[in-house]
C-alpha cells in the first residue's frame, strides 16, 4: 500500500522554497469547498486583491492570483505584453533573468540583454547604454534572483525605462513579502511573484499587478495574446466587476492565500519586513563564525535567500543529505557554474526565525 501523506516527515524548509506555512494557512485550505461563483467566495476574492494590492503598494485594480505558479506569473505578463517583433531588453544576472529571456523569445519578442555576472546587481549605467541603442516595448528585470542571492535596486532603473517611454516588468517572486516592492512609487508596469516564498502558502497561485499603461499596451494589441489560459483581457472578467467564468479557480488554494495574506497584515509589512533583515544578520554572524563566505556583497544581499562558499570540511550532497535525513532541514544546493560550490539557505516568510537559524547551525556544528 502507498504511503499515506500524513506519514510524510516534517521538515523545516530554509532552501530557496517552498517555505514553512503556518497552520492557520493549512487549516485554511481544509475549509469546505465552495462555488468558485458563490458570492461568499467572491467576496473572499475581493479581499484577496485589497490586501495583495497593500502589500504591492499599488492601486491597480488588476491585481490577483494567476491560477498557478509563479513560472505562470512570468508567463502571463510577458505573453500578454509581448506581440511577434516587439523588443525586450533583458537584465540578466542569474538563471531566472536568463528563464525571462526564453519566455520572451517563445512568445516572438527580439530580445536584447544586459548582463552582470552572477552575485553581481545589474547597473543602471549598462541599461542606460541598452536604452540609447534599442527602443524595446518593455525592460523585465528580477528584483530578488533566487539563484544568487542579489537583491536588485529597481527605482533608477524604473526611472530610466519611463523617460524611454517602456514598459517594466518585474520578477517578484522570492522579494513580495520579505523586502519592500513598491509597484507604483518606482513605475512598475507588470510584476508577479509566487506564494511559496515569502508569503508562506503553499505553492500554485502567482500573484500579478497590471498598471493603467501596462492594460492599453495590451488592448492596443494587434493579434490574440498566445495563452488562452493566461489572457487578462478574459481573466480581468473574472476578477474584475463583472465575474464573468473563465475557469474553475482553485479554491482551497485561494482559502490558502488569504489566510497569509492575513498574517501578514496582522504582523504588519514593515515589521515583517524588519524580521526578515534582523534574522539575515543573525544568519549572517553564524555562518561566518563557522567559515562560511557569502557571495553577494552586503549592499546587495536579500535576506531571504542566502548564498553562502562552502568551506573546507563540508562535503556539498553529503552534508545536504544528513542535514534533510538526520535533522529534517532542507537547504538548496547552488546552480549552474555554482553546484557543489555555493548553498543557497533561505529565511523566507513563516521559515524566517531565529530559532530556526540556531537549529540549523547547531546541526552544521555536529556534521562538521
Amino acid at each position: 500500500m502507498s504511503q499515506a501523506v500524513n506519514e510524510l516527515p516534517q521538515r523545516l524548509l530554509m532552501g530557496p522554497g517552498p517555505s514553512d506555512a503556518d497552520p492557520r494557512v493549512l487549516a485554511a485550505m481544509a475549509t469546505p469547498l465552495v462555488g468558485h461563483l458563490d458570492p461568499a467566495f467572491l467576496a473572499l476574492m475581493d479581499d484577496v486583491q485589497s490586501m495583495l494590492r497593500d502589500l504591492f503598494r499599488t492601486g491597480n485594480a488588476m491585481t490577483f492570483p494567476v491560477s498557478a505558479t509563479g513560472s505562470a506569473g512570468m508567463e502571463s505578463t510577458v505573453a500578454n505584453l509581448v506581440e511577434p517583433g516587439d523588443g525586450v531588453l533583458v537584465c540578466v544576472n542569474g538563471v531566472f533573468g536568463g528563464r525571462m529571456c526564453d519566455v520572451a523569445e517563445r512568445c516572438g519578442a527580439t530580445v536584447t540583454k544586459v548582463e552582470a555576472p552572477w552575485g553581481k546587481p545589474i547597473d543602471p549605467a549598462d541599461v542606460r547604454k541598452a536604452l540609447d541603442l534599442v527602443a524595446p516595448k518593455i525592460v523585465a528585470i528580477v528584483h530578488a534572483e533566487t539563484s544568487t542571492g542579489v537583491l536588485q535596486p529597481l527605482e533608477e532603473i524604473g526611472s530610466l525605462v519611463r523617460d524611454a517611454g517602456a514598459l517594466y516588468l518585474v520578477d517578484a517572486v522570492t522579494s513580495l513579502g520579505g523586502v519592500d516592492v513598491r509597484v507604483d512609487d518606482w513605475g512598475i508596469d507588470a510584476v508577479y511573484s509566487g506564494t511559496q516564498k515569502c508569503l508562506s502558502a503553499p505553492p500554485g497561485l502567482s500573484p500579478v499587478s497590471f498598471s493603467t499603461r501596462a492594460l492599453e499596451a495590451l488592448d492596443a494589441r494587434e493579434g490574440k495574446v498566445q495563452s488562452w489560459y493566461l489572457d487578462i483581457t478574459m481573466l480581468r472578467k473574472y476578477w474584475g466587476s463583472d465575474r464573468v467564468y473563465h475557469h474553475t479557480a482553485p479554491i482551497s488554494s485561494i482559502y490558502a492565500l488569504h489566510e497569509a495574506l492575513r498574517l501578514v497584515m496582522e504582523e504588519g509589512p514593515e515589521q515583517r519586513f524588519e524580521r526578515h533583515r534582523v534574522t539575515h544578520e543573525y544568519l549572517r554572524d553564524q555562518l561566518e563564525s563557522l567559515g562560511f563566505e557569502f557571495l553577494v556583497a552586503p549592499e546587495y544581499r536579500t535576506p531571504m535567500l542566502n548564498t553562502v562558499r562552502i568551506p573546507d570540511g563540508f562535503e556539498d550532497a553529503d552534508v545536504r543529505r544528513r542535514l534533510l535525513v538526520e535533522h529534517n532541514i532542507e537547504i538548496g544546493a547552488g546552480l549552474g557554474d555554482f553546484a557543489g560550490k555555493f548553498w543557497r539557505i533561505g529565511l523566507m516568510g513563516g521559515s524566517c526565525r531565529i530559532e530556526n537559524v540556531d537549529r540549523l547551525v547547531s546541526a552544521l556544528r555536529n556534521l562538521s
